[in-house]
């Protein structure tokens, strides 16, 4: 994780020396010096993650390098800053900044000497030495011994979890004519190899294949003796001596030939890299009828390869009843219940385990070496978080597989999801706003870094590291979360890398074993009942309070100039205290405002690409007037004030949400050539009018949404210039509408249409229902004045969700062959409604369907 520091700095001296060439002159050949030592490094430290638990001394050397890389970063940042506040200066004064920086270089560089030559003495030695190469063969040998190759099962580690057995069961006994693929997938210790093996050894399936084999896999591949084991295991004929001589290829051939007239089951465990299918799917052959390869894998991607046809299945995690069983089973075997006065210690434990296996084993496993005192089970659960996550715990052994197998920028953006307070929803679009700002991104060709955020986001996803939370209506990511045990393991190696700290206002805290006070990013969760230091947090590069703070914080002092993240959650401050200055971080790529009440100077933030307001409590537009952030990519405002903004500057702006209608229209919006998400309100016939024109030439504009004036009188104007506007694939319209215009004079692209307040005409539904490529369609309140609604046959081809939110509807028709895609459909205040359409109750593809405030349909569809 070092390398991250390492090669952030490298590339912040690669862009200075190309775009601060002016402010650099006098300095740039020692900056370039710089810049080439630390590539250097880089080197050194491709495999420092692996290698790092082998010597205290290499950990030493890896800690000097990651802060000898921060210094230099942090030194020419600095110097850069006070140069470019200070081009008004006298030109004598300059000489003497230029001295400064020059003899700070010149102790960096003599540090780096010094670390090559620790290097050259120790480091190589240490990553080669036998004791460190066997302690890692004892490391890896003893994960083995704890994943069990043997298909053998350990009831003690055994909850049955009916409804996965079943399932699988079902896909394992199915009769296709060619071998097919059954996927487990899941995060590291969910419990995929033992509901494998469960399956293997299943009475259900003892009779169903002719041969069997369950093999492990794993990170460290080797093909040739997973093919000897199989070939053993099935009892193809072969010679022991033999065999051993054999070249890989003629023993597929012979397990190919072998299986081909048989009914057989492989068992593939801990699959990690579609390349391991590759070198062994040629030994499986379609087979007798029936035939089943099975594999489990952390990778979602994986199993999706092995065989597309197949759905992945992922394990539930277990209740909280079943981890008490689970834990009654390890901690006190031959016991029918756990002592009544040692319940409730035993309930708030598993919670604090989430439901994942291997973390309530482990848990069993330590308190069968505790006394049963409520005194000795306290103590366990005070310090619950760093007794699973400790460095010696199968379970944190069986997690770092997964982190360590990540790349560079992976291994970032996942601890940096330690930040974020237990249990927190996390939307995705502000996690990825927040990667960028840190610098986390690869430079992936010409995509935008945005867009490389979320395809890290679908990478940790995919890879089980993180969870789906919620998704949009149409199926794509909203919100995710992480597992409270990964959560905890993130924390662990975020402290021990000085990559984070986290305040929680805790006597006993997961990161009490390190200095957090050298972490780069800090956050506070709780409101803390003192004055927190901030003092001794030199150089930090976020700060983020996720609590009410009413404390003074002075963001003129030298440790916060470097920081690039801040978000505040403050109330009840003097606003000329401290705060106020926060317009002076000129380093700030992000930031967020939560409860704010007092004016900020932003003015000056020249690199601010993210400024969040949607939640603060008071933003006076003066603010605004002059806010010119060429970089700003992201402004979103809070909507319940009225803002008369100059955005002229910013050409850079992805997104604008919560402002009004304006001046700036003209002149602002034809020059945000970038803009992807617009949400404009309180406009004019004559603005909404403007906005279209405008919109049809913002050819990375994918989501608009206008509001009118809620006037009697202001109607939208036509809309046939949104057929113009073909980018666009989400719309929203809120306010009274004449005349829609026919289904081509929508956008084609158009996927989601949001009305609300529009008092459509009656043959409007006509024309909803001939757009080609929507799938949600929304009528929110006051769109349709009407008391029916009609869905015509073969309508609404693409329309797979529905929402209705209709006073005055009393009848509604669903024609044979109407919303034959519909999967989800949401009714509100539908109170009249009297009759649940006939159309309605044979749509095969309905999987949701949510009912409020309309009590008639509801109790007929329950009885229905």
């Amino acid at each position: 994780m070092v390398e991250y520091v390492v090669s952030t700095a490298v590339t912040s001296l690669t862009t200075w020396l190309i775009e601060e060439a002016v402010l650099l002159k006098g300095v740039s050949e020692k900056v370039q010096h710089l810049r080439d030592k630390l590539s250097w490094m880089q080197g050194f430290l491709q495999d420092a993650d692996a290698v790092q638990e082998r010597s205290v001394r290499f950990q030493t050397l890896v800690s000097q390098i990651r802060e000898v890389a921060f210094d230099a970063e942090v030194a020419i940042e600095s110097y850069i800053s006070k140069a470019a506040a200070r081009r008004s200066w006298r030109k004598v004064l300059k000489p003497i900044y230029r001295r400064r920086i020059r003899k700070k270089i010149e102790k960096i560089q003599a540090r780096m000497e010094k670390i090559s030559k620790d290097k050259e003495i120790f480091g190589t030695a240490s990553m080669n030495n036998q004791e460190g190469g066997e302690a890692l063969i004892s490391k890896n040998e003893r994960l083995r011994w704890w994943r069990q190759p043997s298909p053998n099962i350990q009831e003690d580690d055994l909850i049955d979890l009916v409804e996965d057995t079943e399932a699988l069961i079902t896909q394992l006994c199915t009769m296709e004519r060619s071998r097919s693929v059954v996927s487990i997938v899941g995060m590291g210790g969910l419990g995929k190899t033992t509901l494998a093996k469960k399956l293997y050894n299943h009475p259900d399936l003892g009779n169903q294949f002719h041969c069997r084999s369950f093999v492990y896999v794993s990170q460290e591949f080797n093909r040739r003796e997973i093919l000897q084991r199989i070939i053993k295991d099935v009892g193809c004929p072969h010679n022991r001596d033999e065999l051993g001589k054999l070249e890989e290829e003629m023993m597929v051939e012979m397990l190919h030939m072998f299986l081909k007239d048989r009914r057989y089951l492989v068992v593939l465990d801990d699959i990690w890299k579609k390349e391991v299918w590759d070198g062994l799917q040629a030994a499986f052959p379609s087979g007798e009828m029936g035939s089943k390869v099975m594999v489990t894998t952390r990778f979602r991607d994986v199993a999706v390869y092995v065989d597309p046809r197949s759905t992945p299945h992922e394990p539930r995690m277990l209740t909280e009843d079943e981890s008490l069983e689970l834990v009654l089973k390890k901690a006190l075997p031959g016991v029918d219940d756990i002592p009544s006065n040692l319940q409730g210690l035993g309930r708030e434990m598993v919670i604090k385990c989430g439901g994942l296996p291997l973390a309530v084993i482990v848990l069993g496993g330590l308190l069968s070496t505790k006394s049963k005192t409520t005194v000795e089970w306290e103590r366990v659960l005070q310090n619950i978080s760093w007794h699973l996550i400790s460095a010696q715990d199968r379970l944190s052994a069986i997690l770092a597989l997964s982190y360590i197998d990540l790349p560079l920028h992976l291994k970032s953006c996942f601890l940096h999801l330690g930040i974020f307070p237990e249990d927190s929803s996390i939307e995705k679009m502000y996690l990825i706003r927040l990667w960028v700002a840190e610098g986390f991104l690869p430079q992936q060709g010409e995509e935008i870094e945005e867009g490389v955020g979320e395809n890290c986001l679908n990478q940790l996803i995919d890879r089980c590291m993180i969870q789906v939370g919620t998704r949009t209506y149409l199926g794509s990511v909203k919100t995710i979360r992480i597992h409270d045990v990964l959560r905890d393991f993130s924390l662990k190696k975020g402290s021990e890398e000085n990559f984070l700290g986290i305040y929680t206002g805790q006597e006993h805290e997961l990161s009490a074993s390190h200095d957090s006070t050298k972490s780069l990013r800090l956050a506070i969760h709780t409101k803390p009942d003192r004055c927190v230091n901030l003092d001794p947090y030199t150089h930090l590069r976020s700060l983020h309070f996720y609590c009410k703070f009413d404390q003074i914080i002075d963001f003129t002092r030298k440790n916060f100039k470097s920081l690039r993240v801040l978000e505040l959650y403050c109330e009840d401050i003097d606003p000329y205290r401290g705060f106020s200055k926060v317009g002076d971080l000129i380093q700030l790529r992000f930031l967020g405002l939560r409860h704010v009440m007092y004016p900020l100077y932003l003015s000056s933030l020249k690199n601010l690409q993210t400024l969040d307001m949607r939640f603060c409590g008071y933003a006076p537009s003066w603010m605004f007037r002059e806010l010119k952030i060429e970089n700003l990519r992201h402004l979103l405002l809070p909507e319940r004030h009225p803002f008369d903004l100059t955005l002229g500057t910013m050409i850079h702006l992805q997104t604008l949400k919560g402002i009004e209608g304006g001046r700036w229209i003209e002149d602002g919006l034809t020059k945000m050539i970038s803009l992807q998400r617009l949400k404009i309100r309180t406009l004019s016939r004559d603005g909404v009018t403007l906005v279209i024109s405008i919109a049809e030439r913002l050819r990375h504009l994918q989501s608009l949404s206008l509001t009118n004036k809620e006037r009697e009188d202001e109607l939208f104007p036509p809309l046939e210039g949104l057929s113009r506007c073909g980018h666009l694939q989400k719309l929203r319209l809120c306010g009274k509408i004449e005349k829609l215009p026919d289904a081509n004079g929508f956008p084609g692209n158009l996927v989601k249409l949001v009305l609300m307040r529009s008092n459509l005409p009656k043959d409007s539904v006509v024309i909803l229902e001939r757009m080609p490529n929507l799938k949600m369609l929304s009528l929110g309140y006051g769109s349709y004045p009407f008391n029916e609604l009609v869905c015509s046959s073969e309508r609404f081809p693409q329309l797979q969700v529905l929402h209705l939110i209709w006073e005055r509807m009393e009848v509604w028709k669903v024609e044979e062959r109407a919303l034959k895609k519909l999967r989800q459909l949401k009714i509100y205040r539908c109170s009249k409604l009297q009759q649940v359409p006939e159309g309605l109750k044979s749509l095969a593809t309905l999987q949701e369907l949510d009912i409020c405030e309309s009590p008639e349909f509801e109790h007929m569809h329950a009885s229905n």
